[in-house]
């Protein structure tokens, strides 16, 4: 057996050389969180990994269930893993020996003492093996490499699963939304358009002057027109669903009006660990991983390797007796002596792409950190918002009233009138749109912790802290 020392002195001597001193990942590879960044759990219910049901709403949650089931990209990133999944397998396959079978037939003629000739009909069926001894782990690195990328692919899938259903599930809010847009802006509809009857009324009468009437008739048709837009809108949000669960257009079942869909509760804090649990954390943790690995496997490749390589079989044929066995067994060592630097080049890119991915990681979990936070200023400030303009469409809603009675008993013009409509129209679109702030930043704070977890594993990361 040829020891390892000697075979390095021997290629030593030869005029081989080593790989130098290996390059140290950045200082990027490592981060975490300032030291008070959510540890301390407070009351409220855990986020659950099916955190679409909170809402409350069975539509939403059918809608969601159908875009993970449905959604292209959902199945193009399921493909990958497969196609991840078959690299490794290949990879795994160069750790072990090949072995081979072969049965050439041979024919000919051979002449006889006697001058006469005879066909002579030979075989040498036989078995063939090589075996890569991988002295310097360079096939070893490269399957460990592959396991690493095909962990990334998974959680790459992952992250398309998670934002495809916060799609679904924002798409959904989005919709109930306009649906509220467009009662909304049917039933202000409504009310200019008896506005309209009694101000054409007064002015035939004589109580009112032509410019009331036409004030009247302006803001009737500038009402008109924002319900096609709505309608306008919804197709189009029906229609981006439609896409996003695998479908052609057709219309999205409803379930709950906006106001009625519930808000999940949230923790007060969470441990900073659980964010380990985000995939596209976890895919730039296995990128860096294999990108390592690849680098090890690339100064493997600057080492030499020794490689043993047999067969064995018999030979058969007419002109022999009795059939023949024959074997051989050999060992090749190669080693790179001199390839113009491509070896040194190779690994330079390799050390060049393993900081890369270095980076990369950092980059994800700094934006990791920067998203959670937003979605709970979101969360957080959209609640406030949402209770002033409560307050407000509810004190100019009475306006509107008072402004109605005054104008009808001729104690005030149609522009007070008019003017409180305005304003209560503008608060209860802005209200709508607030509340659909408020539960899509819900969606954003689950999509930004990876998806929420059971109650067993946030006191699982709690009790490892």
């Amino acid at each position: 057996m040829i020891r390892r020392s000697a075979l390095l002195a021997a290629l030593l001597l030869a005029g081989c050389t080593l790989p130098g001193k290996r390059a140290p990942a950045p200082d990027a590879a490592a981060v975490a969180p300032p030291p008070a960044w959510r540890t301390a759990l407070g009351p409220g219910a855990p986020i659950r990994a099916d955190w679409w049901q909170g809402f409350g709403d069975p539509q939403l949650t059918a809608l969601v269930e159908r875009a993970l089931a449905n959604n292209v990209d959902v199945l193009t990133a399921a493909a990958r893993v497969e196609e991840a999944r078959a690299a490794e397998a290949l990879a795994r396959a160069q750790l072990l020996p090949q072995i081979g079978g072969t049965v050439p037939e041979t024919q000919g003629q051979t002449l006889t003492a006697f001058g006469t000739t005879s066909r002579a009909i030979g075989a040498q069926p036989g078995v063939t093996a090589s075996y890569d001894l991988d002295l310097f782990g360079r096939l070893r690195q490269a399957s460990r490499a592959a396991r690493a990328q095909l962990l990334a692919t998974e959680a790459a899938r992952d992250t398309v699963r998670l934002a495809t259903a916060a799609a679904a599930a924002s798409g959904y809010i989005t919709l109930r939304a306009l649906d509220q847009r467009l009662a909304i802006s049917q039933a202000t509809l409504a009310a200019r358009q008896d506005a309209l009857r009694i101000a054409r009324r007064r002015f035939e009468a004589g109580y009112s002057s032509r410019l009331e009437y036409r004030q009247a008739q302006g803001e009737y048709a500038a009402t008109q027109q924002l319900v096609p837009a709505a309608q306008l809108a919804i197709t189009r949000q029906e229609n981006a669903l439609s896409l996003l669960t695998g479908d052609t257009p057709r219309d999205i079942a409803r379930g709950l009006a906006l106001d009625r869909i519930a808000a999940p509760a949230i923790p007060d804090g969470l441990p900073a660990d659980l964010l380990r649990r985000r995939p596209d954390l976890y895919q730039a943790e296995q990128t860096l991983v294999a990108a390592d690995r690849t680098l090890d496997s690339q100064r493997a490749a600057m080492l030499p390797n020794l490689s043993l390589t047999g067969s064995a079989g018999l030979v058969l044929s007419t002109a022999l007796a009795q059939p023949q066995a024959i074997f051989s067994l050999g060992a090749s060592i190669l080693a790179p002596l001199f390839d113009g630097g491509r070896l040194r080049a190779q690994e330079r890119a390799a050390t060049a792409r393993r900081d890369q991915a270095a980076f990369a990681y950092r980059r994800t979990a700094l934006t990791a950190f920067r998203e959670v936070e937003d979605a709970l200023a979101g969360v957080r400030r959209t609640r406030e918002q949402a209770r002033a303009l409560e307050d407000q469409v509810a004190a100019v809603r009475g306006a509107l009233r008072n402004a109605t009675n005054r104008y009808r008993a001729g104690y005030s013009g149609y522009l007070e009138q008019l003017d409180a409509q305005r304003n209560l129209l503008t608060a209860e679109l802005a209200l709508v749109q607030t509340e659909s702030d408020r539960l899509t930043a819900h969606v954003a704070l689950y999509q930004a912790m990876g998806g929420g977890w059971s109650p067993g594993e946030v006191q699982a990361v709690t009790e490892r802290r």
